[in-house]
């Protein structure tokens, strides 16, 4: 069995999937189905009965959701040092732990209104320079977004 230790997690053991690999750096080891896998260890940690640790909260946001600790925090409602410290010192409020848990289900199991809010959070953060452009056709306004470096002065 190989000990699985990926953004800090000390017990996840993999059975079977992976490979053990000769480099020139020494061994390295090769998974098969890496987003597979890491869904599979997200799910079980959101299926955990004990409370999860800073690490195992760390390896939701990170690897499961693919958020950075300031969009987790906004999606939260709270700051990202928030998160950065919960993540730090193992200590998860309950409330954030059983949150956290179950937006990331609803987004693996496609939960389309908390999936979009995830999507759009993440595009947020990606998108910095946008602006928004409000139009009025036919005696309605209607808004969109557009990045800076689109528009036309």
């Amino acid at each position: 069995m190989y000990h699985y230790t990926d953004g800090g997690l000390r017990n996840v053991w993999l059975a079977n999937g992976y490979e053990i690999k000769k480099t020139a750096y020494g061994e390295g080891v090769s998974f098969h189905n890496l987003d597979g896998l890491t869904r599979s260890i997200c799910m079980a940690l959101t299926r955990k009965a004990s409370p999860v640790t800073g690490a195992e909260f760390r390896y939701i946001r990170s690897a499961g959701m693919l958020l950075s600790q300031p969009a987790l925090g906004k999606l939260m409602g709270i700051d990202g040092q928030s998160v950065a410290r919960w993540e730090k010192t193992s200590k998860v409020p309950l409330w954030a732990d059983k949150l956290v848990r179950l937006l990331y289900t609803a987004q693996a199991q496609g939960h389309e209104p908390i999936a979009k809010a995830v999507e759009r959070i993440k595009t947020v953060e990606r998108l910095v320079k946008q602006k928004i452009v409000v139009r009025e056709s036919r005696g309605q306004w209607r808004p969109s977004l557009q990045d800076d470096d689109l528009l036309t002065h």
